[in-house]
């Protein structure tokens, strides 16, 4: 079943016989795709499935290898974003393009500075703020526009991504997984934001794997597999998400979520009173071999903050930590990795991978000291090490290539390997499903029940409730940088759990809203 055709005057963007061919890969083969005026049209598929080749096309980063693409009914052949811009396409992609060192308002006009003179040759910071904050009203978002970039969490920086784009006042706007490292509340809030701009007469493509988020506010939704276009239906022709998983998958998605480990051992782990002034203020917590300890918490609770400081990458105030029964602090991310703690980075573009190397490099970048302690690099095992692991997070791409041509979920997935390889008995995950499809999800929850089972201690931050609900053992719940609730399994309620991430911000008895506990 496919969509209704639509009259030329209604189609905005218009692709027809697209391909992108790769050296040895064809990203996408032959596909057909409109957008109309005032629509949300869901773009979802498998990573790998060529979704961001096409978008990227979309917005002008990328020229294809044959087809047409058409926007306003006219012809067009962009060679730069510039080029997408001016003709009225706006993208937010998956990975940040954000300045670190510019103020978060200095971000948000980047590209847009607003001046005092006619000219357009005086910037004017107090525009630029005001432009800030009433984008910011908009979003519901509370974010000073004179802080640092560098400051922000990611799902922050997410939020100024779509900021800067929606000042831009584009016609068409391309979301490319912007919910991805939001929290349940930040990702209602923006998905309100959508339908606000469809009924305002905005066209919008939203990429995401969350398929719930799709169904929700998507008039028509899209299924990539394999760079072609499997089908295109009117929300209304989809019962649910296992009918968008078999189209994505060609057949059947068995098991999401493994049964959690029951072999839980001693306390491999312990944090006392860890503070980082403005960041965080005694956070205290153990985890046992075997075990998987949740953190959940709203976007900027202090979460990635918390285990930063683990790995010794921001420096602590006060708190120790204790490891198998001995009291140390780490040093640096190196000596984490040299004491068995690996770490990874909710940030993979910046802090996870290095994108010049090859897939094969960087899953074994943490390992090397321990397969080759000879300092010899035999590279035949590199490459079947590298190949095994890539197979079971099911990579798809040239492991041969560089990590900056992978797409965002294939890089997630090289991140994970790179962890699980390392060796290291406590493994912390920040958002290890972020921008990964939900059959690549069902791995990595997998992998993580493996060493569980193999008796390493597991945490993991994530902002999506479902995932810690049914991967862990225990969840503790930051708000405004401490530890607001702490729930064993069977415990675990989504209401409750609401209302302690939003415990620091609004009382320790107030509940969090309805909208978002239902």
């Amino acid at each position: 079943m496919t969509d209704e055709p639509a009259s030329p005057d209604d189609v905005v963007v218009q692709v027809r016989e697209l391909s992108k061919v790769y050296p040895g890969v064809t990203a996408l083969s032959n596909v057909e795709f409109d957008l109309r005026r005032g629509e949300i049209h869901a773009l979802i598929g498998e990573n790998g499935a060529g979704k961001s080749s096409l978008i990227r096309i979309l917005s002008g980063d990328s020229r294809p290898s044959a087809g047409v693409l058409r926007v306003n009914g006219k012809l067009e052949h962009f060679s730069s974003p510039q080029d997408a811009r001016r003709a009225g396409i706006v993208t937010v992609f998956q990975e940040l393009s954000i300045v670190p060192a510019l103020t978060v308002a200095e971000n948000v006009v980047l590209g847009n500075q607003p001046a005092t003179d006619l000219l357009g040759r005086i910037y004017s910071r107090r525009l630029a703020r005001e432009r800030t904050r009433s984008v910011f009203q908009t979003l519901g978002v509370s974010i000073d526009p004179d802080c640092r970039a560098e400051t922000l969490s990611t799902g922050e920086m997410q939020l100024v991504e779509i900021a800067r784009a929606l000042l831009l006042d584009a016609p068409v706007l391309i979301l490319d997984e912007p919910t991805a490292s939001l929290s349940d509340s930040e990702a209602a809030r923006l998905l309100d934001i959508m339908v606000r701009l469809r009924n305002a007469g905005k066209s919008l493509i939203f990429v995401s794997h969350r398929l719930g988020e799709a169904l929700k506010v998507a008039d028509r939704i899209t299924v990539l597999r394999n760079g072609e276009r499997v089908e295109t239906r009117e929300r209304h022709q989809v019962a649910d998400t296992s009918e968008l998983i078999q189209m994505m998958v060609g057949g059947r998605l068995e098991r999401l979520f493994p049964t959690p480990n029951t072999n839980i051992g001693g306390v491999l782990f312990s944090a006392e009173g860890l503070t980082r002034r403005g960041k965080f203020e005694d956070i205290s917590f153990a985890i046992r071999s075997g075990e998987i300890l949740g953190f959940s918490g709203l976007v900027g609770a202090g979460r990635t903050e918390v285990m930063r400081s683990i790995i010794g990458a921001d420096p602590l105030d006060a708190g120790r930590i204790v490891k198998h029964g001995v009291h140390f602090r780490v040093r640096d991310p190196r000596h984490a990795i040299e004491t068995g703690i690996a770490y990874l980075s909710e940030d993979r573009k910046g802090a996870g991978l290095v994108l010049s190397l090859s897939g094969y490099e960087n899953i074994v970048l943490s390992a090397m000291p321990r397969m080759f302690r000879s300092g010899y690099v035999n590279w035949t095992r590199v490459r079947a090490v590298a190949s095994e692991i890539a197979q079971r997070m099911r990579f798809r791409g040239q492991l041969g290539s560089m990590t900056s041509t992978y797409s965002g979920g294939n890089q997630q997935k090289i991140a994970i390997g790179k962890c699980i390889l390392s060796g290291a008995d406590l493994l912390i995950f920040d958002e290890p499903t972020r921008g990964v499809d939900i059959g690549a999800k069902a791995e990595i929850y997998q992998l993580l029940h493996e060493a569980a089972e193999a008796g390493a201690a597991v945490v993991v931050v994530s902002s999506e409730l479902p995932e810690l609900m049914n991967i862990a053992h225990r969840i503790l719940v930051m708000s405004a940088g401490r530890i607001t609730g702490s729930f064993a399994r069977s415990e675990f309620d989504e209401k409750t759990l609401l209302a302690a991430a939003f415990a620091g911000h609004a009382g320790a008895n107030d509940k969090a809203p309805e909208s978002l506990a239902a």
